[in-house]
Parts: C-alpha cells; structure tokens; sequence
C-alpha cells in the first residue's frame, strides 16, 4: 500500500508516577511522550503503514528529544512545524481496584494551542496523504486550534482524502467559552470515519440513546440504535466505530466493540481484560486499529476484530503508545488469548 496516512494534533510530555503510586508520594516521576493522535501515528508505523505526524512545537530540547522518539517508531516527522509557545505536558496517576486512575492536564498557551489558521500550509502538508486523522481534543485547547481544526477537515475533504475522527470528549480541556456540540457538531459533518464511546455521543454531538454509561453492563441493542441516530444525523459520514467498556474497576474493564456501516452492524468478539497495566491510549489504539483494518482486511468484521484486540493488547503495555505488532495482534484475533510464553 502506497498511501500515506497523516494524524493531526497536540503531543505532550508525560509525567507518570511510578507503579500504581500517588502523584509525588515519592519524588520520582516516569517522562515520556504521548497525545491522542501521536499514539495512532506510531500504531499505523508499527503496523507497516506509512504515518505521518503533524503538529507544531516549540524549539528547545524537549521537542527535538519528542521528534526522535516518534522517528524510533518509524512516524515520519518532516512535517512538524515549529512556533512559540511551550510543550504541553499531562500528569498521570495510576489508579487500582476501585481508586480510578487520575490526569492532569497542564497545556495552556502549547504551541499548537496558540496556533490558529493560516499556520499551516495544508497544500504542503497533505501532499501525497490519502487518510487524515484527528480527534476532538485538538479543537478542546483553545478557540484558535479549533478553527484550525475545522480548517484542516475541510480541506482535506476538498481534496478527496478520507477523514476520520475521534470523538474523544475532555470534559477538563472545553474552557475557552465554546461548548463541545457547538464545534464538533460542525466538524462531524466532514468525517468518512467516526470513532467514540457512548460518552463521546452524548457530550460532544449531543445524541442521545438511553444508555447507562455509569453502570457495568452494556445493552449492545442500544448501540445499535446510538450508532444509526448519529449516521442518520450525519448522512456524509460512512461508518461509526463504538467502544464498549465494561469498567468493574480500575484493574478489571470488559471490552469489546460494535461498527455501523449503514449496510450492516457488525459487533466485535469481546475481551476481559483483568490486571491492567495502562488504559491510557486504549481508544487510540482502537482507531489506529481500526484504520489499519480498513484498510488491509475485505472485511469490516475482520476490520474490528483487529481494532478490540489491538486495543485489549494495549491494557497490558505501560505508556500512551501501543507497542505491538500485526502478528501480535492477529494471533489474539485468532483465538490466543492464554498469554502462555511463546518460545
């Protein structure tokens, strides 16, 4: 496959306290990179294809040492833009048993939230690009980035490139005076490819189906109905992806997921997932899974089976990128989930 696939937003330094420890109960914290649309760059590039990483950072040591990390992975990072501002950076608590895991975010005035658009020459940077993908964090950091968000998809449709989004609903990030249904319903409208969870229905575009998204258990009959109300609302959009975590606790969600193609429904086979290592970057690993999917697999099922076990691969991997391979994946597809050492 020839087509390059470039992913869109903010990278941020990550400050995680070791273990399942409390922010600074000792006096050490793990650095390392990660954002939404980072993570789905490096699982596309783990996966063979040709991802590209856009985004604009300052120019000081930290970015320079961010920009080597993504070339390791193989992300191509010609792209990246430099500008003023600073390095967004998140804090990461892991949580256990029935303490949930906590984040905070300090990223005010980064470099890509005090970009705006005209920043970046879109005929440049989808040069030889057949997917773009971003997500509804980038247009949550500031009024500026989100015009530019918009700026970015609608682009991107006018030059033919498929889009996909990530819902991905920050509650924490939404302070610059716009409500999320405000922006995300205008830039869903030029998405081939929607990703989400139930909540990202509801808080971002507004739609709602009744479904507990408190409560452990899923009635996949509902999502069923929550997927067909957001493509009956959006009729350019091609398909819906929806996660379905079952959150028991900190350590123990189940996981599986459902994809509406407007011919079809199609259900994924699902995962208990005990002991988990790292959550975060969980969805991301979904989407890139599902882009990989898309487009290597004749079928949507086998398209989501790849994405939920990509994704329940990641619960065990510490850090925001998913450090598996296709054979890793396939082999959970497959049925080989006993995790019996393999020599």
């Amino acid at each position: 496959m020839n087509m390059k696939f470039l992913s869109f937003g903010e990278i941020m330094l990550r400050l995680k306290s070791p273990g399942q420890e409390r922010l600074f109960q000792s006096s050490l914290l793990e650095a390392t990179f990660g954002g939404g649309e980072a993570n789905v760059a490096v699982s596309l590039a783990n996966y063979g294809l040709d991802a590209e990483f856009l985004t604009i950072l300052p120019d000081n040591a930290i970015a320079d040492a961010c920009i080597g990390e993504l070339r390791r992975f193989g992300v191509g990072t010609g792209k990246i833009l430099r500008g003023e501002g600073r390095m967004g950076i998140y804090f990461l608590e892991s949580g256990a048993n029935q303490r949930p895991s906590k984040v905070v975010y300090d990223r005010a005035y980064s470099a890509i939230a005090l970009a705006k658009p005209g920043d970046i020459d879109w005929d440049k940077a989808y040069e030889g690009v057949g997917w773009f993908h971003i997500t509804g964090i980038t247009p949550a950091i500031s009024q500026s980035a989100m015009e530019l968000s918009l700026e970015a998809v609608k682009v991107a449709k006018q030059k033919g490139i498929t889009v996909s989004c990530d819902l991905n609903y920050r509650k924490n990030l939404w302070k610059y005076g716009k409500q999320a249904p405000e922006v995300m319903r205008e830039l869903a409208k030029y998405v081939d490819v929607t990703v989400a969870n139930e909540e990202d229905c509801q808080k971002s575009l507004g739609i709602h189906v009744d479904v507990d998204v408190e409560s452990g258990e899923l009635d996949t009959g509902k999502y069923e109905a929550l997927s067909a109300a957001v493509l009956k609302q959006y009729p350019n959009m091609k398909m819906i992806a929806i996660t379905l975590r079952e959150s028991r606790s900190a350590d123990i969600n189940g996981w599986a997921a459902c994809l509406n193609d407007r011919e079809k429904f199609y259900l994924s086979r699902r995962y208990e997932i005990r002991d988990i290592v790292d959550r975060v970057g969980g969805g991301d690993s979904f989407a890139s899974g599902l882009i990989y999917g898309l487009n290597t697999y004749e079928s949507r099922q086998d398209a989501l089976e790849f994405a939920a076990a990509a994704s329940c691969l990641k619960h065990s991997i510490i850090g925001d990128f998913n450090r598996v391979t296709v054979s890793e994946v396939e082999n959970l597809m497959g049925g080989d989930a006993s995790g019996r050492v393999q020599r």
